[in-house]
């Protein structure tokens, strides 16, 4: 992923888009895959909504999610 803070930035509206008062504080991606740090542990229905964002980006390989 080039452009990690455009992603961070984006999460972080989509989480405060469903009420969440959680935040990603950074992206990052190896070679096995992608790590996403958060301020604080996630429900797996709130995990859903950003691996459903990650997803849907052109530059992450879904199968990295």
């Amino acid at each position: 992923m080039k452009t990690l803070s455009k992603h961070v930035a984006n999460l972080n509206c989509s989480l405060q888009d469903i009420k969440l008062d959680t935040i990603v504080k950074f992206i990052y991606s190896d070679h096995q895959g992608l790590i996403v740090t958060t301020n604080k542990v996630m429900f797996p229905s709130d995990l859903s909504m950003v691996e459903k964002y990650i997803k849907n980006t052109n530059t992450v390989n879904s199968n990295d999610v």
